[in-house]
């Protein structure tokens, strides 16, 4: 995907550029023709060692030195079961606030800043198909700590051009066997016949990280500032149909079992995005299929053990 060389912003900023989505974003952008940055010891060599969020002198350092044109900020934890909620609140709300703090400092502001939220931030609705427009009601600590971030993020909206994305649960090559997906697809690469897994009966919107990916490279294109941006399909999956998705991939049937120890007080049952606001923003969408992304994760030779 190439964007249209008056609105591509030729260095951008990518925050948590060697995590799961952050790899896919740098691949994304540089086939766009994007020059990229990292927020590490030495921004411009991506395999330097990071910078911590929470440094707040580094952090202005560093964008000092970049001079962003754009940003893409994904760093964060990203994990809802994870066990610091104090740690998870630090970094996904008062390391953001250093980075904008420091964005809004520089002599020349960038054109684009694109924050990573989540779709978390609805929680449980009953509302069908969730829009922008849907009051947040977040039910566990990362959601709690995203919607802050949001907060936090739209008072220095008058100062910079940021657009908030709120994308819907997705996967891919990479992702860690702690997240569900990645989990479900490891134990039939290794031919086991039993699973145990919490909640299966909720539905997920999931999408693949290389729409995701592109979607936020995309957005860099386009006027959005200001604006709130759900990233999905429209459609939700629930664990069983994708249980049945790989038993038709892996050619085998495994047994579900249900631990207690895994099922999440508060579980969100069913979530399913509009992505009516995304496709106004950027025109038609390339979503994957979740079985195509399955069978990707299912057969790429770094996922083999």
């Amino acid at each position: 995907m190439t964007l249209p060389s008056e609105s591509r912003p030729s260095r951008v900023l990518v925050t948590g550029h060697r995590g799961f989505t952050g790899q896919y974003v740098v691949e994304a952008l540089r086939a766009a023709g994007c020059q990229v940055f990292g927020l590490s010891e030495a921004p411009a060599q991506l395999d330097q060692h990071g910078i911590d969020l929470l440094d707040r002198k580094r952090v202005g350092a560093v964008v000092a030195e970049v001079r962003p044109e754009a940003v893409i900020h994904l760093a964060a934890i990203a994990f809802v079961a994870h066990g610091d909620a104090e740690e998870m609140y630090r970094t996904n709300v008062v390391g953001t606030r250093n980075l904008l703090e420091a964005l809004a400092a520089l002599p020349q502001a960038p054109r684009k800043v694109l924050l990573a939220s989540s779709a978390n931030v609805y929680g449980n609705s009953d509302v069908d198909l969730l829009d922008e427009t849907v009051p947040p009601s977040p039910a566990n600590d990362y959601a709690v700590s995203k919607l802050a971030m949001e907060y936090m993020a739209k008072l220095w909206m008058d100062r910079l051009p940021i657009v908030l994305a709120r994308p819907f649960n997705y996967t891919g090559v990479g992702q860690a066997e702690n997240f569900l997906l990645p989990k479900i697809v490891s134990h039939f690469r290794r031919g086991e016949r039993a699973i145990e897994l919490g909640n299966i009966d909720v539905a997920r919107d999931f999408q693949d990280v290389r729409f995701v990916a592109d979607a936020y490279v995309r957005l860099l294109s386009v006027d959005a500032a200001g604006q709130t941006v759900n990233l999905c399909s429209g459609t939700s999956v629930s664990l069983l149909e994708v249980i049945g998705m790989m038993q038709e991939i892996a050619g085998y049937a495994i047994e579900v079992r249900v631990n207690p120890a895994f099922v999440r007080a508060n579980e969100v049952a069913r979530l399913t995005g509009d992505n009516t606001r995304l496709r106004e923003l950027i025109g038609p969408l390339n979503i994957i299929d979740l079985r195509q992304t399955l069978e990707w994760m299912y057969s790429h030779p770094s996922a083999q053990h």
